[in-house]
């Protein structure tokens, strides 16, 4: 082969870059430009999401600053509640005192109301007990006075039996 000189090694490197080096890095700056594109277009699509991001953060804000609002109120209902609850078990505890009282003096009340009914149940008892012995005597003598009496009354009927005995003997002879 010949020797070659470095200018024509040049052209010859030149021809070989124009017709087939040249081509392929103009479908290759062809496709890079595509996938430029395609990013331009992606890099739109995060440029709007960053815009969806930032409008749902304003939210995510404005409902945190809500929550901190509502929070600020439950912790009033609740302080509320507290003093609500407090101010019951006060009033609960003026108002058991006074039923207590109240139910003490009843019972004292009623306490001296059964020593009363005890005294009075044993002076009915022992007037009861002296009517009964009355009345039990008063029967006895009652009973052995319709004794005496039934007595005779037998007695008289004996007699009447003997005398119709006799006046039948009498008259059947």
């Amino acid at each position: 082969m010949a020797d070659l000189t470095k200018k024509e090694f040049l052209e010859l490197l030149k021809e070989f870059s124009e017709k087939n080096l040249d081509p392929k890095f103009k479908k290759i700056d062809d496709q890079f430009e595509r996938i430029d594109g395609r990013f331009e277009k992606i890099d739109d699509r995060f440029e709007k999401m960053d815009d969806q991001f930032e409008r749902i953060d304003d939210r995510f804000k404005k409902m945190d600053d809500q929550f901190v609002k509502i929070d600020s109120r439950f912790e009033q209902v609740e302080s509320r509640f507290t003093e609500f609850k407090e101010d019951i078990i006060h009033q609960f505890h003026v108002i058991s005192e006074d039923v207590i009282s109240k139910v003490q003096l009843v019972a004292e009340g009623v306490a001296t109301l059964n020593e009363k009914f005890d005294r009075r149940i044993d002076e009915l008892e022992r007037e009861n007990e002296g009517q009964h012995k009355d009345i039990l005597a008063a029967i006895k003598f009652s009973y052995a006075e319709l004794d005496k009496r039934i007595s005779t009354l037998e007695a008289e009927m004996e007699e009447l039996k003997r005398r119709v005995d006799k006046i039948e003997r009498r008259s059947l002879s």
